[in-house]
């Protein structure tokens, strides 16, 4: 019999991207869509770009992160342009070679269209994009960053930061919520990392949310349409799952869940708005409990809140009463 309970979850804003399914996790609907460009960015973005960063920009349309770099490295290298692209999804991404650019140059590039990209043109995130090596093997490296916008209401991590809970972010979970609320950043190279990251921190004696997002699922395998990858990388987290219960104290609560689709078996490589899972473990809930089809993933956060006594003032119902 199910040891946990579990539901299906329907997102309630308009989109599907990264910061929005975090955001409505953590309350926050989002009414409107973020803005995309299909067709790239308008010219006063980009020459503003250039010139507050000295560098030129090569390409400006939607691409693949890991063909954008094979068409454009090369005259990166050697013009030592920018590689701007984006995709689907609200975003303006930024890649560069880490010899040619270092790393903090990349990242204050990234603030620097951060600053640039509000209003109209306020996409969800600006993301660093850094690779190595040579062509034709350029490979992305771990040293990805986000600069998200900043939430514009109160998300279940405020409330809790400001009941003096901790809020530990794994991942990028710091970098989706702007720093919001939260009170520890770790960050990670991947699902292993995070993972270790998760099963240490269930042995320490903290009183508050650890917020992990396993990066790897979306990024190495849904938008690569990896499936074998995928599900060895589900493999890897459920055999995972008896070290994170073990470390669980007797009252804590585990939730699994997901902020968006990337189905890997689809010919399409952007996200997919669809359910997600919610699977809940912990002595106070209620084994093997459907809580059935929820209108929000705003029911997490609200679940959250309710869990360490706070009214939700946030969007959501939570799930159960503690």
């Amino acid at each position: 019999s199910p040891l946990g309970a579990f539901a299906r979850m329907a997102e309630a804003s308009c989109g599907k991207d990264t910061t929005a399914g975090h955001w409505e996790i953590a309350g926050i609907k989002s009414g409107e869509p973020m803005p995309t460009f299909p067709d790239g960015f308008p010219d006063e973005v980009i020459s503003r770009f250039e010139r507050l960063t000295g560098r030129k920009v090569l390409c400006n349309k939607p691409y693949s992160g890991t063909e954008v770099i094979k068409d454009y490295g090369k005259e990166h290298l050697k013009t030592g342009g920018l590689i701007v692209y984006t995709s689907a999804d609200s975003v303006f991404q930024i890649a560069a070679h880490e010899e040619k650019v270092p790393l903090e140059e990349l990242y204050k590039c990234c603030r620097t269209a951060r600053e640039i990209l509000t209003g109209k043109y306020g996409v969800g995130r600006v993301i660093a994009r850094p690779f190595k090596g040579e062509y034709p093997n350029f490979k992305r490296t771990s040293n990805r960053r986000d600069f998200s916008l900043v939430p514009p209401k109160a998300t279940m991590l405020d409330q809790l930061s400001a009941k003096g809970k901790d809020v530990i972010a794994v991942g990028k979970i710091n970098d989706i919520f702007a720093g919001k609320g939260i009170t520890e950043a770790v960050h990670t190279s991947g699902n292993t990392e995070g993972i270790k990251a998760t099963i240490e921190l269930t042995g320490k004696k903290l009183d508050g949310l650890c917020f992990i997002n396993l990066v790897d699922f979306d990024m190495l395998y849904g938008h690569r349409n990896d499936v074998d990858g995928y599900a060895k990388a589900l493999t890897e987290f459920d055999e995972s799952l008896p070290a994170i219960e073990a470390g669980l104290g007797s009252g804590d609560i585990l939730m699994i869940t997901a902020d968006h689709g990337c189905d890997p078996s689809t010919p399409s490589t952007d996200h997919s708005r669809e359910y997600t899972p919610l699977v809940m473990y912990g002595s106070s809930v209620p084994a093997g409990t459907n809580f059935g089809t929820r209108s929000t993933f705003s029911d997490i956060g609200a679940t959250v809140l309710q869990y360490f006594g706070i009214k939700p003032e946030i969007y959501g119902t939570p799930l159960l009463k503690f």
